[in-house]
């Protein structure tokens, strides 16, 4: 399961990156080659960044490829490492759910009954916030894999959530 996940969530973060990068070259063709910037891709840039940084990010807590600081971890063994590397998980699944998924659903709900909607694109800007429960939702996947592993033994002393992916 968690490999179809990887899988499509790279796919994914490929095709909103290739959308993006032709937005910004038309932005930048558009106003110094025409001289009529498009306020449309100029919009659509800044909400796919959006989605492809918070959906990058998830990916990247499931490739083990995240920021940590692990000079604790490195020190601990044993059942202390394991408990630590629990802890961790459970915080950072606290973060998602509570910020990430409430919160960043909240918003979405609030906005979408707001009738808010993107100046040029004229789109539901709830749609847009709809990134940030949807990574929250993805991290939360990886953290409940990970702890699997650790509690099933599947990952090894170089395997840990501070070193990298547990497979």
């Amino acid at each position: 399961m968690r490999k179809s996940v990887d899988a499509i969530l790279r796919w994914a973060i490929i095709a909103i990156f290739t959308v993006l990068v032709a937005c910004v070259v038309w932005q930048v063709a558009s106003r110094f080659i025409f001289g009529v910037p498009s306020t449309v891709t100029d919009e659509l840039a800044r909400f796919l960044f959006m989605w492809v940084a918070l959906i990058g990010g998830a990916y990247t807590l499931g490739q083990g490829r995240h920021l940590a600081i692990d000079l604790l971890p490195m020190l601990l063994t044993g059942t202390r490492k394991l408990l630590l590397e629990l802890l961790i998980l459970a915080l950072i699944m606290a973060f998602a759910g509570l910020v990430m998924i409430y919160g960043g659903t909240s918003l979405v709900l609030k906005t979408l009954a707001s009738g808010q909607m993107t100046p040029s694109l004229q789109i539901p800007m709830g749609y847009v916030y709809g990134a940030i429960p949807f990574s929250g939702a993805v991290m939360i996947f990886y953290c409940l894999t990970f702890a699997g592993d650790l509690l099933s033994g599947k990952a090894t002393e170089t395997d840990t959530v501070s070193a990298g992916p547990l497979s």
